[in-house]
């Protein structure tokens, strides 16, 4: 595979996404080499460490969900300096990744062995919806707890906000601390709420609507969601390797 294949099957996986988001910096290379891709790492985030990683790993191309974004003022110069030297090409995909059938939300409910998904997390009249799961043998709050925690490797942080069994679940990765997205999940009729971060407003709305709470760092709410995307890009090219990028747990502290 090239860079100009992987560029082509990026348009083929994400489909209308790439449109959705085209223009607004939610996805694309930030350093592109045009060279054979032989070794795919990814990560959930762009870092210095995370390059440096995938040099150690031999990679050529970098995959992960989110950029260097502005913000985090002068790390995406750095990282692109590191690219460059080390002559690796990096991808995002931020809102597509989101939002496509087998992005982050999916993942997760796919590694916490939801039984069925009835609605996938959308982007609708520019607000971000939640995926909605069931599983059809009710969990115990703390059941689901453990296993947020043995898929994710780390802490969770959980609020039991009623005494129900958990049976229907909504699922918004990464950011999911907007106070509209938990009600979305209440109206949904949903008995807990999966995310990776969380505010004040977030904790005391989610105990005042009476659904459960549950918020695992924003890294690893969302990796299982970038490698549903490297395993797609190994079905199309199974020569190619792909390494998981293993970031610490920053977050957890």
């Amino acid at each position: 595979m090239n860079t100009g294949d992987f560029e082509i099957l990026m348009t083929q996986l994400f489909g209308k996404w790439i449109k959705e988001f085209e223009d607004e910096g939610e996805y694309g290379f930030t350093h592109k080499v045009e060279k054979e891709i032989k070794v795919i790492a990814y990560a959930t985030n762009l870092t210095p460490e995370t390059v440096e990683k995938a040099h150690n790993s031999g990679a050529d191309l970098l995959i992960t969900h989110h950029d260097a974004w502005d913000f985090v003022y002068g790390m995406k110069e750095v990282c692109v300096d590191e690219l460059k030297k080390h002559h690796i090409s990096h991808y995002f995909t931020h809102y597509p990744l989101d939002f496509v059938e087998f992005g982050t939300s999916t993942a997760l409910f796919e590694r916490i062995d939801i039984d069925e998904i009835t609605s996938l997390s959308s982007f609708k009249d520019n607000q971000e919806l939640p995926g909605i799961g069931i599983f059809h043998e009710p969990l115990t709050f703390l059941e689901l707890k453990e296993r947020l925690e043995h898929v994710m490797e780390e802490p969770v942080k959980a609020w039991k906000n009623h005494d129900r069994r958990i049976n229907k679940v909504g699922i918004l990765t990464g950011a999911g601390n907007n106070t509209a997205l938990i009600e979305y999940a209440k109206k949904q009729n949903c008995d807990a709420f999966i995310t990776g971060e969380r505010t004040l407003y977030s904790v005391q709305y989610a105990n005042f609507a009476g659904i459960s709470l549950y918020v695992g760092s924003h890294t690893y709410t969302e990796i299982f969601g970038v490698e549903n995307l490297v395993f797609r890009i190994q079905k199309h090219y199974p020569n190619v390797k792909v390494v998981r990028i293993n970031e610490e747990h920053i977050e957890s502290c």
